[in-house]
């Protein structure tokens, strides 16, 4: 009788530890879940909402204020006829073909030179790293009071030395170089950071073998340093196109898009028929393509990190 009470009293005893189990295992399952639940409810609010709703008015007629009237592909086809559009896009893709190149390289470089032991290294990473917490505002007029046509600091000293002035900022074809300086001197520290997280993550044992094996320092780069740091200039690159592509507040600080909008970029040109023409609908349409545009670079660059060739 005993034996049969002690098993009876251990049956309901297992199912309690089984359904214990049971919800423990349900905590476990939706715990991260409920963790990243208002990161997400952000990113829903806050990007995927406003990115639906910006593809919808890309089909209608829409000035923010009255009511939607749909048509269809009519912002599209206005926006692929018009010729300033094209412009534009010019402008976007020849600044991010230069300052993505520029930046990487000379970020790359100065990281490579900030991880040898030299003296007061943390006070060079600093020097370097501090534009990068500077707006891009403040960048703007910062740059404006050294370039300035008529009260720039350097057209002070050109006059003050009898050299000829030089349009920095009302030049179109100067300006443009303007505008990449100044981007360049902002960006460079912070990539030079992410660099130097990637240099330093390179076993030293790889550069011990190659110069037991006769290597100098070109092939140590391109043999080793480059092929290594392939994840992290993925990374770089994807950061600076999306930047580039993007950059609105530094070049309006600097330029406003002048003269003659040759530094007009994409972001800008939205903003001016979105806000200041109140022709939602139309900006809209463009903010689709320029989605686009930095969808089809993203692929590109991760079949790039692939190895794979591009179908």
């Amino acid at each position: 009788m005993v034996v049969e009470k002690s098993k009876s009293v251990s049956v309901p005893m297992k199912k309690m530890k089984e359904q214990s189990i049971k919800s423990d295992q349900r905590k476990r399952k939706w715990a991260p879940y409920l963790f990243i639940l208002p990161n997400l409810l952000i990113f829903l609010t806050f990007i995927i909402i406003p990115a639906l709703m910006g593809f919808i008015y890309s089909f209608t007629s829409y000035n923010g204020v009255s009511s939607m009237t749909f048509i269809g592909m009519e912002n599209y086809i206005r926006l692929f006829n018009n010729a300033e559009f094209w412009k534009i896009l010019m402008n976007t893709l020849i600044y991010a073909a230069l300052v993505v190149p520029l930046v990487y390289a000379i970020s790359l470089g100065i990281a490579m030179l900030m991880i040898k032991e030299v003296k007061a290294r943390g006070l060079f990473r600093a020097i370097i790293f501090w534009p990068t917490m500077i707006s891009f505002i403040i960048v703007g007029l910062s740059w404006k009071w050294i370039f300035g046509d008529s009260f720039g600091i350097v057209t002070y000293l050109l006059e003050a030395g009898e050299l000829p002035s030089i349009k920095w900022l009302s030049d179109p074809a100067i300006a443009k170089i303007t505008i990449v300086i100044a981007t360049v001197w902002a960006r460079v520290g912070f990539f030079m950071v992410i660099f130097i997280a990637g240099l330093q993550s390179i076993p030293a044992a790889h550069y011990e073998a190659a110069q037991i094996d006769g290597a100098n320092r070109i092939q140590l780069f391109w043999k080793i340093t480059l092929p290594l740091l392939k994840p992290t200039s993925l990374l770089v690159f994807m950061l600076l196109i999306v930047e580039s592509v993007k950059a609105y507040p530094l070049i309006f600080s600097l330029t406003g898009g002048g003269p003659a909008k040759e530094t007009t970029l994409m972001v800008q040109y939205i903003f001016e028929f979105g806000f200041t023409k109140s022709e939602v609908g139309y900006a809209s349409a463009m903010s689709v393509v320029l989605f686009v545009l930095i969808g089809v670079f993203t692929v590109i660059q991760f079949k790039w990190a692939q190895g794979g060739k591009i179908n």
